[in-house]
């Protein structure tokens, strides 16, 4: 019981990162996230462009109001993971952004105090 970390540990392991280790986690999850958003986008386009070039072949007016609803569900399903990964991309780059303008002001407003 004493190897699992308590709500505290993990508090006191994220802030004890140096500003440096913050941007570049920020930069990091941001690079992955938007590379998801690229992938999800493709299979999403890849989705679609498949699901245009096989055409439903029923006659029965259920059949093809449900394949059509199923169909539309698939798209916009991924879809949304596309922009759910793309805006957290976002958000983790101009965070990056405003964290490395936040050290660069600092440290250029600070100063050596003789």
């Amino acid at each position: 019981m004493a190897d699992t970390p308590t709500p505290s540990d993990a508090k006191t392991s994220t802030s004890s990162l140096s500003p440096i280790g913050k941007i570049l986690r920020c930069f990091s999850g941001a690079f992955i996230s938007g590379s998801l958003a690229i992938v999800i986008y493709r299979l999403m386009t890849s989705i679609a462009i498949t699901f245009a070039n096989k055409p439903i072949t029923s006659d029965n007016t259920a059949v093809i109001n449900i394949s059509s609803a199923v169909r539309t569900l698939v798209v916009g399903v991924v879809a949304l993971g596309a922009g759910v990964f793309g805006l957290a991309g976002l958000g983790l780059f101009l965070l990056g952004i405003q964290l490395t303008l936040q050290r660069l002001f600092r440290k250029a407003e600070t100063p050596s105090e003789s």
